[in-house]
């Protein structure tokens, strides 16, 4: 017996229908956004989502509990820390944990969707990317034309490394490279102890490459195809109640006028005008 005819076919006692407690709770975290540090509204990380996820895990009467996750990586630290700690909580509660995908769970995105007991991804989800990237910039020929003389000094040989503003040197590149293979090892680590034989033998699992989750079913990135609500009415019947586990918000919380308004300098404008063009670069890598 599967468990929504078990459901069906137990009728709780009428005092557990008053109260509502003869409806499953499950309790639903979203993440969503680039895995980077900081307060800031489009981003995942262990500062952010450590609150959400307990508040989560300890409603006792939940048998599991539902993450969506929308994000095209980023972090490798900080995605690995909000895995972690997602396993932590699953073993201490003793509670399964189902990942949803919506958009794309890819690079960092998946490491964290790895997490989950069960992967659960909408056919045109784009998932995988299982790899590590490093864009920059090479300006040496900007400040040039500029007329701009850069003024550099530094106490180490290797701190200038990668300098955006010097001509690239092999031996930069190559430190880079070890650098990378070391995070690109620990993410394959990670994805072959969670998903174990669950993985198809493809040459291109670990490249870097990324797929629908139509085909991610097939090598065994994702384990169904499906909806966050479909799913769990088919698994725990049609009066299951999904509790959404967001942020609080302060009652002395003030909006954030722009710095204009404001009449004076935001120090973090440049910050935030490189953090969003990161971000949309990630997205668009994806269609998004």
């Amino acid at each position: 017996m599967n468990d929504y005819a078990a459901h069906q076919s137990a009728p709780a006692p009428w005092h557990a229908r008053l109260l509502g407690r003869d409806r499953t709770i499950v309790p639903v975290v979203r993440l969503s956004g680039t895995i980077e540090a900081g307060q800031k509204p489009g981003r995942i990380n262990i500062q952010q989502a450590a609150p959400l996820l307990k508040r989560a895990f300890d409603i006792k009467r939940a048998p599991a509990v539902a993450i969506v996750i929308n994000s095209p990586g980023g972090s490798p630290v900080q995605s690995h820390l909000v895995a972690k700690y997602i396993r932590e909580l699953a073993a201490e509660k003793e509670k399964e944990v189902l990942i949803f995908v919506e958009d794309v769970a890819a690079s960092g995105g998946y490491f964290i969707a790895t997490a989950g007991d069960q992967i659960i991804a909408d056919p045109s989800s784009i998932v995988g990317s299982i790899g590590v990237i490093f864009a920059g910039f090479g300006l040496e020929g900007a400040i040039e034309k500029l007329g701009v003389t850069r003024r550099l000094h530094t106490a180490g040989k290797n701190k200038s490394t990668l300098d955006p503003f010097l001509p690239e040197k092999k031996a930069d590149v190559e430190r880079l490279k070890k650098l990378q293979l070391d995070i690109h090892e620990v993410f394959i680590d990670y994805v072959k102890s969670r998903r174990g034989d669950k993985l198809a033998d493809d040459q291109d699992l670990f490249t870097g490459e990324f797929w629908t989750a139509k085909t991610g079913i097939e090598v065994g990135l994702v384990d169904q195809l499906g909806d966050l609500s479909s799913y769990l009415k088919e698994r725990y019947g049609p009066k299951v109640k999904l509790e959404k586990i967001e942020p609080k918000r302060s009652f002395f919380a003030m909006p954030r006028l722009p710095f204009a308004q404001l009449g004076v300098s935001d120090q973090g404008l440049a910050d935030d005008l490189i953090s969003s063009v990161e971000a949309k670069s990630l997205w668009s890598r994806y269609g998004l």
